[in-house]
């Protein structure tokens, strides 16, 4: 098949339903259902996740792992993913045996693991127009908490996974350091992209909207709008809400 990685030097650049048809599965056959994560997100934070998640539970009609999904289920999975993080053994199937796909961290930070416990999965890396629009979004949710974490308030077991996967996926980046974020941000999306196989990747931002989804997954599109959610103001609003909860 040729290749759609855009890091490689005989990258060939595709658009979303291009890419789609070159990684049509049959949802059908048996070597694709004994595959418990049908899709795996390899995107950052902030580049639409909740957005494909949403998407992917509509078309699917199964859950999406996500961030949120820690917050929901914090007595099963912060275990999980800080044993994880502490350098146990993973068991990816135990872990997602009531998901059907991941996006998020914590489960793209270990997108490369994912890559191989579950090999018929394409893999859905999401990302925003620009570093630029990246980083401003990450400013406005995810780094304030890590800049200046409210300890005294917040779960140990929470804490933990705060910051073991800040240090597993970004290598200790000072929340603080713009250029150090923003290449970060460059340096994900070409290992990536130079890794995964290029029959098993889609690059995808979610104003490409149904069309690239479903014709990975053999499906039709729905008659109704692709939605976005998790703006900046939803994700705080939301954070709000989860520390009023603890």
């Amino acid at each position: 098949m040729e290749g759609f990685v855009r890091g490689g030097a005989e990258a060939t650049v595709r658009t979303g339903h291009e890419v789609a048809r070159k990684l049509l599965v049959n949802p059908l056959s048996p070597k694709y259902i004994q595959c418990m994560l049908q899709i795996i997100g390899a995107g950052l934070p902030r580049t639409g996740t909740m957005t494909l998640k949403t998407a992917l539970e509509r078309l699917l009609g199964q859950p999406c792992h996500h961030m949120i999904e820690v917050f929901e289920n914090r007595d099963r999975d912060l275990p999980r993913f800080n044993a994880v993080l502490r350098g146990e053994e993973a068991d990816w199937s135990r872990i997602f045996s009531d998901y059907a796909a991941a996006v998020d961290w914590p489960s793209s930070a270990f997108w490369r693991e994912l890559l191989d416990a579950f090999p018929e999965a394409p893999v859905v890396l999401s990302q925003r127009d620009s570093p630029a629009q990246w980083l401003r979004s990450m400013q406005g949710t995810i780094l304030p908490g890590l800049i200046e974490p409210d300890w005294e308030n917040m779960d140990p077991q929470h804490a933990e996974m705060l910051t073991g996967l800040w240090d597993f996926a970004t290598g200790g980046i000072d929340p603080t350091d713009e250029q150090a974020l923003t290449r970060f941000y460059e340096q994900h999306l070409d290992t990536v992209r130079n890794t995964v196989p290029a029959h098993r990747l889609l690059e995808f931002r979610p104003d490409e909207g149904w069309g690239p989804l479903c014709e990975v997954l053999g499906v039709a599109e729905p008659d109704e709008p692709f939605p976005h959610v998790n703006t900046t103001a939803e994700f705080q609003a939301r954070a709000d809400e989860i520390r009023r909860d603890r």
